[in-house]
């Protein structure tokens, strides 16, 4: 009897998706029953269009570069799904004669999987449904950190480290790098970690804690009486005390937001109101798809999730999506684990309390000891006369 499996992407590509995808895809590939290893053409929307790419007989070569390529090579998407896809998803599902579906993404998409679980399992369907954590804001609940932030926090670490450096080399205005992150300020809180040899950011804003502009404006005052270059790393989702956007964003659907120039509104108070120079910089995308500097952490996790993600559905599990548990941190020694779905599902993971000083505009020692080991080694050091 033939049987088959799905992969599908969902949300924002990440620098590792990929490996994910290689290592689930790799699994497949040793189970003899499998006759084809599907992908769902652009996510959820090609899932219901039936529009599946084969992948089994993929050469080793093309495998491999999936190690080394950003983004999703099988496209993911943001489509808003109704009770009624799912229904469709399972006839599609038994058309195709499916038995196996993983779902790679982030807390929406991890909200798609346990859905479709519980429609499969509703309607009496032997069809296994696993998830697979992937999100740079590592604001997936239950997991110690998700596929995808490792290399996030690196890019964001060095990105600034770089620009610290430029500013020691020319002090004389404030630069304010802005970091993505919706809701969670996990990957902003990572540049705390181009400071380790002194040349690292002077500020750091949360969205974790409401954004005073006044407050702002006199930790750079305060800052400028002892040093004449400043950089400031701000998250794109920060919000003022009613929970209200600092910077109205151009435009938002459900949960899909496109921020408005957070950092550009910051040095342009910092210009209104100090009269100091300022500049804004803004990664973006950059930020999600840099393999220059993606941890190798980040990706043997994330392929070690594909691959048990895979083999968990193969060993009948379903309605489990794969998580860490830290062991150690000094050294660092994580294990997997298969997580219930519905402890997943939508629940936001913020930053702790203990990981954000008590001045609202730095991280402690402590969520440094935690990000350090994710990143996948030390930051290059560097060094100034200056």
């Amino acid at each position: 009897m033939e049987r088959n499996i799905l992969i599908v992407h969902g949300g924002g590509p990440t620098a590792v998706m990929n490996a994910s995808l290689y290592g689930a895809v790799k699994e497949a590939g040793k189970y003899a029953e499998l006759t084809h290893i599907y992908a769902a053409k652009n996510g959820t929307g090609g899932f219901l269009r039936e529009e599946l790419i084969e992948l089994e007989n993929t050469p080793e070569a093309d495998l491999a570069l999936l190690l080394q390529t950003p983004g999703s090579a099988i496209g993911t998407s943001r489509d808003e799904i109704e009770q009624e896809d799912y229904e469709k998803m399972t006839e599609i599902l038994v058309k195709k004669k499916i038995h196996y579906v993983l779902f790679n993404g982030g807390n929406g998409t991890m909200d798609t999987c346990g859905k479709l679980y519980k429609t499969c399992l509703k309607k009496g369907l032997d069809i296994k449904v696993m998830g697979i954590p992937k999100t740079i804001d590592n604001d997936i609940s239950i997991t110690d950190h998700s596929p995808g932030y490792g290399s996030a926090a690196r890019f964001l670490a060095q990105s600034v480290k770089e620009v610290c450096a430029d500013v020691k080399g020319l002090p004389i205005h404030v630069a304010v790098v802005e970091a993505l992150g919706r809701n969670a300020g996990w990957i902003t809180a990572a540049s705390a970690l181009a400071g380790e040899d002194g040349i690292g950011p002077d500020l750091i804003y949360l969205p974790e804690r409401p954004f005073e502009a006044d407050r702002f404006i006199e930790d750079v005052r305060k800052l400028l009486e002892k040093k004449k270059g400043i950089v400031v790393v701000a998250s794109e989702g920060l919000k003022n005390a009613k929970g209200e956007p600092v910077v109205e964003p151009v435009f938002r659907t459900e949960r899909a937001i496109y921020f408005g120039d957070v950092s550009a509104h910051l040095a342009n108070l910092v210009i209104k109101r100090l009269g100091y120079k300022a500049r804004s910089e803004k990664p973006g995308l950059l930020g999600r798809a840099s393999i220059a500097l993606q941890s190798p952490v980040d990706r043997e996790e994330a392929r070690l999730a594909g691959e048990i993600a895979c083999r968990a559905a193969m060993q009948g599990e379903s309605g489990k999506m794969v998580a860490f548990r830290r062991i150690s941190t000094e050294p660092y020694v994580m294990e997997p684990f298969l997580a219930d779905i519905d402890e997943v599902m939508m629940h936001e993971r913020t930053m702790p309390d203990e990981y954000i000083n008590s001045e609202g505009n730095g991280v402690t020692e402590s969520f440094k000891e935690w990000c350090r080991p994710l990143i996948g080694g030390e930051l290059p050091k560097m060094v100034s006369f200056n």
